[in-house]
């Protein structure tokens, strides 16, 4: 019965948290005028997103065991 009540308590402060969160990122969107946020310009490194790929992929199959 005690922890019940723990994980409720819990679960309302995670949630009251990401509340706010959400509460905080909504009220800088909107007072961030639309023209600076499309000036500010995107850019993607391809070689280096295809690398670290490649990394996560070996690490993942030799954590399955695939190499001996």
């Amino acid at each position: 019965m005690e922890t019940d009540k723990k994980t409720a308590a819990a679960i309302a402060a995670v949630m009251s948290y990401l509340k706010t969160e959400e509460e905080m990122i909504a009220m800088q969107a909107m007072s961030a005028p639309a023209a600076a946020q499309a000036a500010v310009p995107i850019s993607m490194n391809i070689w280096g997103m295809s690398g670290r790929q490649a990394m996560m992929q070996m690490r993942n199959m030799m954590q399955m065991k695939a190499f001996k």
